[in-house]
Order: structure tokens, then sequence, then C-alpha cells
């Protein structure tokens, strides 16, 4: 038996092998109820959804290799009700986070879902393949990122938040350098991806050689992070989620109120050249796969810099998509650090005649370091550099790795920046 809003979303937009509006009209059908023998359904609020068939029925089309078209449909059905609704803003948000929860949880299986390359860019395979290779596979199947947002210094003993954990890869590469004096905490909403993580989490301590698992995976909203004390994080990660978000300027404000003083935030997530069209935005594919409520970039920047980051950098850029559904817009994966000091940083890039210089005493990286996309600091060559970036040097856990001079005076604005990006790479990020 099909559910009435399988039936209904599907019928809404057209291409429903049948025309059976209830679900007495579905069960006197009988391409309704070959469909259905064919599919594993999954029982939801309100009626059962169609998640995957077995074998082509009638003529509707797959999804990829394994998820079926009227899925997608219902699918969205309920996106374009939780975004069209007239209920309370706070509905709304409640209706998105269901129909995502039912896709990372019940329609994706693994990484290879996907039909964009959006949320599987392949970097932190590449720099972090020996942790991987000693994780389950279930675990790394289940992984989708744009981007891979860990810091490359020493990060042993820190306590981390990865906000959107899902089956926990970021984690276990986490728990693995931060050591046994360090703890990681996963925020996930996905019951489903939750599973697998704290299922896997005693296996992969012992494949670190830990005593105990220095990571846990809760359930919970990473606009709120519920549970998790003020003050009380090192560093926040996030992997292609908070593009996810309906509220990403709640998210950044839990971030700053979850930090420590020095801490940072370190996240790799999508951004626009240009505010994202209604034809994109309403796609529910589109959604699910990062791309349809990503940011404008210069409007996710004033969301970093309005919740108390005022100077957030571009570490890696890299172009994901462009032309999307017929629009002329660009999409990039940015990887993005910010820290929390007090007194905050400045908005601007000031002189005050200073030189950082890097002693080399970062393991695996004795030659050279880079801060982000305009600051590589060769070891022992001092660099001139704004207030912002010796604070962000002398003020944190970077601080034991490089030598700062004080300031000497104010002699205005600094030249900081990156090289102007090409046009398809999103537009210019902040001075610095």
């Amino acid at each position: 038996m099909v559910g009435d809003e399988a039936l209904l979303g599907a019928e809404r937009f057209g291409q429903f092998p049948h025309r059976a509006r209830t679900v007495e009209e579905a069960e006197d059908d009988p391409q309704a109820i070959r469909l259905a023998e064919r599919a594993e359904e999954v029982r939801l609020p309100g009626g059962v959804v169609v998640t995957r068939i077995r074998r082509h029925a009638g003529n509707v089309p797959l999804l990829g290799e394994a998820v079926e078209s009227a899925l997608t449909h219902e699918r969205a059905f309920m996106y374009d009700a939780a975004m069209r609704t007239k209920s309370a803003p706070r509905s709304r948000e409640n209706d998105l986070r269901t129909w995502l929860r039912e896709y990372y949880g019940r329609v994706l299986r693994s990484n290879r879902d996907f039909e964009k390359s959006a949320c599987c860019t392949g970097e932190t395979e590449r720099r972090h393949a020996p942790i991987l290779a000693l994780l389950p596979a279930e675990v790394t199947e289940r992984h989708y990122g744009c981007g891979c947002p860990i810091p490359d210094d020493d990060l042993s003993g820190l306590r981390v938040l990865d906000l959107g954990s899902g089956a926990g890869v970021d984690c276990f590469i986490l728990s693995k350098l931060v050591g046994p004096r360090g703890f990681v905490l996963g925020v996930d909403m996905t019951d489903e991806q939750l599973a697998v993580a704290r299922r896997h989490a005693p296996a992969v301590a012992k494949a670190f050689r830990h005593a105990k698992p220095n990571v846990s995976f809760e359930k919970g909203f990473i606009e709120t992070c519920d549970g998790v004390p003020d003050g009380s994080i090192d560093l926040v990660v996030s992997d292609c989620v908070i593009n996810l978000s309906p509220a990403k300027d709640r998210v950044f404000r839990t971030i700053h109120r979850v930090l420590k003083n020095g801490g940072e935030f370190f996240v790799s997530d999508i951004a626009a050249d240009r505010r994202v069209p209604d034809s994109i935005r309403n796609d529910p594919k589109l959604v699910a796969e990062c791309l349809g409520l990503a940011l404008y970039e210069h409007d996710w920047f004033d969301a970093m810099k309005d919740a108390g980051f005022p100077d957030p950098r571009v570490v890696r850029r890299s172009v994901v998509a462009r032309d999307v559904a017929g629009e002329p817009i660009v999409f990039s994966s940015l990887t993005v650090r910010a820290f929390k000091l007090d007194p905050p940083l400045e908005r601007r890039c000031e002189d005050y005649g200073q030189t950082a210089a890097y002693r080399g005493t970062i393991a695996g990286l004795p030659a050279r370091f880079s801060l982000d996309d305009h600051h590589e600091f060769e070891a022992g060559r001092p660099l001139a550099v704004c207030r912002n970036t010796a604070r962000m040097l002398s003020e944190t856990r970077l601080a034991r790795h490089f030598d700062v001079t004080d300031a000497i005076r104010h002699f205005g604005l600094f030249p900081c920046g990156p090289a102007a990006p090409s046009r398809e790479g999103g537009g210019a990020a902040p001075c610095c």
C-alpha cells in the first residue's frame, strides 16, 4: 500500500504512473500494487513512503541506481509544503528538518547515491587516508562532505565539537588527532547516522589503541547545541552541513557561545557567487545535495561577522557546480576559519608595524605553514602582518609555533588580502 502523501505529492508533480488519489484507490490500482510489491517501504508520520525499488516498475524512472522517482516527488511535495506554508517560521524549520532527516537517514545509503558532486569532493580522503584506512567501511561509505574541516596544526588535547557529524568520519579522524587527552562531541539530528557512529565507536577506539572512546555522539540541532556549555569548546568543525540549516545566523551565534576565548571554528561548506534563485531554492533534490539553501558568499560572511567573528578567513576554495538548473550561477566549496577573541578582532586589517615568524614546529610542516589563502609562513622568515593576524597567531593555540612582535603604533590600513579570485570562484573574499 502506498501512503496518501506519496500519491498526492507525486500526482502534484505529474510523474506518478497512476491517477489514484487515495489509499483506497491505490489498493485497486494494478500499477500502484505492482510498484508497492517491488519496493521497500518506510513508514513516516501520516503514511507509508516508497524508498527503494528492487527493479524497474512500469514507467517510473530510477533516481541514480537505487532511489525511486516516486520518493523524489513525495519529498518534493513535503519540501514544497514546508517552504511555502504560512505557518510560523519555526514550524517551517521543523518540517524541513523532518524532510532532511528522512533523506539523509533512509534514502542515502552511501556517498555514491548523490547525483551532484558538491557533497563528495574527496578532500578528507586525500588528506587523512592513513586514518581512514582504520575506519569501518560502513562509516566511510556514509561520509558526505565538500571539503576537509580539520586544521593542519597540532590538535592534541583539544575539546572539539562537530556540527552535523553524520556517521562519524570527521569525529573519528579528530579522535585520533586530539589523542586520549582530548575529546570529540558529534551532534546530529538523524537517528540512522547516529546509530552507525555509535555502533562503531568502541572498535575505532581499539583501532586507535585508546583505552576507551574519546568521542561521543549526541542527537541535537546545530542551531542550538543544547547541552553544550558556554565557553567549553576549543574547536568547532562542520563539513557541508551548515548550508542545510534555514537559520544559519543561529548556527554561528551558537558556535560563538560554545567556543572558549581563543577558540576557533573551521568549517567546509558551500556558497554561491550570487543569491540563489527560487528555481534552485525550491528544488528539494538541490537542497538535499547542498546547493539549494547555500548562501551568497558575502551574505554568508556577514552572518559570521554578525555572530561575533569579525575576520573570517578563507583557507581553501574550489568550484563544485556551475550553471545549475539553467541558472548562470557558480557554487564553490569554501573552507573557512575564524577565531573568537576578547576583545574581538577588528573588521578591517590594520597596520601596527608587526611581524610574525613561524618556528617550523608543527608536526609534518617543518618548512611552511598556511594560515589562510593569503598568509603562508616560511619557517624562520618574518612576515609583516596586520594586527588581526598577529592576534590570531599569539592569542590562540598557534602561539607556541610563532614569534610575533609587539604592536608599535597605528600606521593605517594594512594591504592584506588574497589574489582576486576568478569569476567562477564565487567573487572576492573578505579583505582578511
